[in-house]
């Protein structure tokens, strides 16, 4: 435990004062810790996902041993500061920690945050370790900007406000520029502004928010972050109550409509085409904020009041049901709006006598006063279980008070992009301590993350870290005094440490691991509040669980925030370049807790390596198949499994949540309006859903991807079809045939495909190219023609084929110039696509999920695409034609499968290296280059 105490630092010289007593966690006296690390260099080289051209290089860089390549890639790309080539180029893990650490440390000391010189250094060597251990990390701004020649900005999210003045619309338009700019993502609540059903003062009706968003989406949609690629991230609130919340409501759902419509009729909408910037609300996360009053409407069946801006009086009565059953039809059809339960996030607030809270940050997880800022870190949970599956409550609790420390001090000497934002945050100093790799932990102890159990040991987990967290706040207040708006909000802020130990008094454990941390939670949160009633607090806000998108990557967690594992099979890169697909190595280590022996552990990974899941795999009991449930998969965990476990963090949590809850693409409106309901009953702060498939232009969805996987599961293997006669006869193709040349490209890949037909029906040959004549790649395609003509012309269906070649992933992957396949997770893939697209009907590719553009087109106007009478011929003839007589590709924020991973079908392609993105809270994460599209 870190004590107080008085030190020989004088606040200018006048007095001797407190300051802090730090002890020893990680590190020796007397080592320093890079002295006890294993260090390596290496080259870090990235391609260009379009044509292989090298679009970075920095050769010679140094790590240590146990960090992965892609970690490593990715904080020598994105945090290393310096040009490339110059000596001023940083170039080692030591040179990074060093900049950030030691502004942290030299601020800590001059204002009087410890005790001694010799306190200074241990809290130094502490962080130190525990940022090159990979034990936490701060968030991405702080890597970026401190020590450097940069505004020292370190916080990720920032909250604004606009009021009903054009002076004030037009400022928050600067404003979020202005953070765009610096590669952050802001948040607005617009329903201050009168409503378009309201008068001006001159006489005139008033525009309406709905109608300044656009001026905003737009000015967002030009910027790119950080002057990088890309875009701005950004949260629109309205109120329930504001006249103009359906249209608010129905904003983005019109959108689509539009998308749709220009798509079918040959407009460009492929990401960054020229006709896809007449889309609008794109830019922006939308949220509706509801109040106690209109649930309750809701669940009676109730009127409820829509109110004037100015005078609060009723302008107009809805049906409180309708217009929550709007609510989850816009979210059914394009996943926006989500919401925001007010008086829930109100009641928990710590400074209400300030203001109330009436936005967040574009992810959802910080919600605080307008025109603030939060600085976020992250702690990786998984480096605190020990090898008997302990959990370390003591270094946990210690690490907590160093980071809350350091984040505190960040705050003294941070630059923020408004004077307004930065007033507001050194006030109140809002800080997002949170963590990851929750479901890696769960998983690894043997724990399903939908059970009571599992949410046990996440409850206790972070009643513990929040716990630690405003003790240490309370101790700071004694060392450097409360923050600035304490005195106004104690009585408010200490209601809320009251509350907040009673929900850890509450928490019912039902296993070893969760009843010692619940333990230790409830003595931190007595001292707690013993502490704060003496000393108050430093900072008006602690925790908050944020998606961990870049930094998770940096600390090679398996799982990001609160989410659960994604899939069972990753890919993992290998140094030089490459990467290969390997079982999460939590699975044998939960294996083991569960008390598999090891040839049974071998066999179970084995068979997950092959089929991507655990139904029917070897020796594994079927009451354990709940363990390695996962987001996405044979075996996903269901809608209100997501919910539960968010229920069981918030009331532990001075903030919110970025997460988004998954929903089959089979889910109803009724679904999604239970898992709003359900989370308000639950006490959730804010609730976001995405319904697989919602969006446009997803060739694939999950029932195909069901019935190709049953189809897979079901088709004989191709020796089984051989054995039903004695002995095949190969069909050998006529010297003249028909046959068709695609050209094509794959992810900047091009190559010529020609697929021969018998004359009478049938295809019976396939030869690609993809290389210059001798290379190895032009003898590998070569070889892997002949091998697939053969099989055709003995007699294997082409869609066995399919089954076994579509989806199967490799580079290059990514964008098509086709029209009908305008994704591919490879060049197979690709192929296999289009030959099943020219040469299966239609039911045989619609229970493998391949849909032309046609067909596609007629399904999102309810038509039976099989009704289409588009021949063969004509499709091939469409193909061979020149590219730009093709119609254009359609948006790209679409599904893409791969044989044992799928991804979420809103993912976009990262704009920085082509690489689809995956879920990371509410945001999305490139596992490639680390850029995100929200907080990092």
């Amino acid at each position: 435990m870190t004590e107080t105490s008085s030190g020989s630092v004088a606040r200018g010289g006048k007095r001797p004062r407190k300051g802090l007593k730090m002890k020893r966690i990680f590190t020796t006296p007397g080592v320093h810790p890079y002295d006890e690390i294993a260090w390596e260099r290496r080259d870090v080289v990235m391609t260009n996902w379009r044509d292989g051209s090298i679009n970075f290089e920095q050769r010679g860089v140094e790590f240590p041993e146990f960090w992965s390549v892609n970690a490593a890639n990715i904080v020598t790309t994105k945090y290393f500061r310096g040009a490339v080539g110059t000596p001023q180029r940083e170039w080692s893990l030591k040179q990074l920690v060093d900049r950030v650490v030691g502004v942290y440390t030299r601020t800590g000391l001059e204002h009087g945050y410890f005790a001694s010189e010799e306190d200074a250094e241990i809290f130094d060597h502490e962080l130190k370790h525990a940022l090159v251990h990979q034990v936490f990390a701060f968030n991405s701004p702080v890597w970026f900007n401190v020590g450097t020649q940069s505004p020292q900005q370190v916080s990720a999210c920032f909250i604004l406000s606009v009021d009903d003045q054009m002076e004030s619309i037009l400022e928050w338009y600067k404003e979020e520029g202005v953070i765009f700019k610096g590669g952050s993502g802001s948040g607005v609540n617009l329903s201050r502004i009168r409503s378009s059903k309201e008068l001006l003062s001159s006489g005139g009706t008033a525009s309406g928010p709905v109608s300044f968003m656009r001026g905003a989406d737009a000015s967002a949609g030009t910027i790119k972050s950080g002057g990088a690629t890309r875009r701005a991230a950004k949260m629109v609130v309205l109120d329930v109550d504001h006249p103009d919340i359906e249209e608010f409501i129905e904003t983005k759902a019109r959108e689509e409509d539009k998308v749709r419509a220009l798509r079918d009729a040959g407009f460009d909408m492929d990401l960054g085409g020229k006709d896809i910037v007449s889309v609008q609300y794109q830019n922006a996360n939308n949220s509706v904020r509801v109040s106690e009053e209109f649930m309750r409407a809701v669940g009676k069946g109730d009127a409820f009041g829509l109110r004037a801006r100015l005078t609060g009086e009723v302008i107009e009565t809805v049906d409180a049901r309708e217009l929550f059953r709007k609510m989850a039809k816009a979210a059914w059809e394009c996943a926006d709006p989500g919401v925001q339960y007010d008086d829930t996030i109100n009641d928990w607030h710590t400074t209400p006598e300030t203001g109330r809270i009436t936005a967040s940050n574009p992810c959802s997880e910080y919600v605080h006063l307008d025109n603030s800022s939060c600085n976020l870190a992250s702690i990786n949970l998984l480096k605190f279980l020990n090898d008997d599956n302990s959990f370390d409550i003591a270094g946990f609790v210690k690490l907590t008070e160093l980071i809350i420390t350091a984040m505190d001090i960040s705050i003294t000497f941070a630059d923020f992009p408004t004077e307004k934002i930065g007033e507001t945050t050194r006030a109140y100093r809002q800080l997002g301590i949170g963590y990851a790799n929750l479901g890696a932990l769960l998983m690894a102890t043997g724990h399903a993350y939908d059970s009571d159990g599992g949410r046990a040991v996440a409850g206790a987990i972070t009643s513990l870290m929040t716990g630690v967290s405003y003790r240490r706040s309370a101790e700071l207040a004694g060392v450097v005094g409360p923050y600035d708006g304490y005195a106004r909000n104690a009585e408010p802020h200490k209601r809320v440490m009251r509350k907040h130990a009673a929900a850890n008094d509450d928490l019912r454990t039902v296993g070893t691991v969760d009843a010692q941390i619940h333990a230790e939670a409830t003595r931190q949160w007595t001292e707690c509040l013993k502490t704060g009633e003496k000393n108050g607090y430093r900072n008006a806000q602690a925790s908050l669980l944020a998606p961990t998108g870049t930094i998770g990557l940096m600390m090679d967690c398996d799982t990001t925030g609160i989410e659960p594992d994604l899939a069972l099979v990753k890919f993992k890169k290998l140094v030089g370049g490459g990467s290969m697909q390997i079982v999460n190595q939590t699975i044998p280590r939960a294996l083991r807790q569960l008390h598999y022996q090891q040839e049974q552990i071998e066999a179970i990974v084995e068979y997950i390596a092959e089929h991507g899941h655990v139904v029917d795999a070897p020796s594994l009991r079927p009451e354990h198949y709940e363990v390695f449930d996962c987001a996405m998969g044979e075996r996903a965990i269901a809608p209100m499994g997501h919910v539960r476990m968010m229920a069981a963090a918030q009331p532990f949590l001075s903030g919110a949540i970025s997460k988004t809850v998954n929903l089959p693409e089979s889910a109803t409106i009724d679904d999604i309006e239970q898992v709003y309901m359900e989370g308000w009953k639950l006490g959730l702060k804010a609730l976001a859903v995405y319904r697989d498939n919602c969006k446009v232009g997803q060739p694939l969805s999950v029932g195909g991807t069901k019935s190709e996987s049953k189809t897979a599961e079901a088709e004989p293997e191709p020796e089984v079809k051989v054995i039903e006669v004695n002995r095949p006869t190969r069909r050998r193709m006529p010297n003249q045939r028909p046959s068709t040349t695609t050209r094509f490209t794959v992810g900047g890949a091009k190559g010529y495909m020609t697929a021969s037909s018998y004359p009478d029906d049938g295809l019976g040959e396939v030869f690609l190219k993809m290389s210059k004549q001798g290379s190895t790649l032009a003898g590998v395609m070569d070889a892997f023609s002949v091998a697939i003509s053969i099989g055709l012309q003995y007699g294997v269906p082409l869609e066995t084929y399919m089954s076994k070649f579509v989806n199967m992933r490799f580079e290059p992957a990514g964008m098509t110039d086709d029209p009908d396949i305008r994704m591919a997770t490879s060049v197979m893939d690709y192929i296999f696509r289009r030959l099943a697209l020219d040469h299966l009907p239609y039911d045989e590719r619609a229970a493998l999920g391949i849909f032309s553009m046609a067909e596609r087109a007629a399904q999102q106007r309810g038509e039976d695409p099989s009704a289409l009478q588009e021949s063969v011929d004509r499709e091939a003839l469409a193909q061979s034609a020149p590219i730009e007589e093709r119609p254009k590709p359609e948006a790209v924020k679409e599904l893409t499968l791969e044989s044992h991973q799928r991804f979420t079908a809103d993912a976009p392609l990262c704009m920085t290296c082509g690489t689809k993105m995956r879920p990371a809270g509410s945001c999305y994460v490139c596992e490639g280059c680390g850029s995100t599209s929200g907080c990092s």
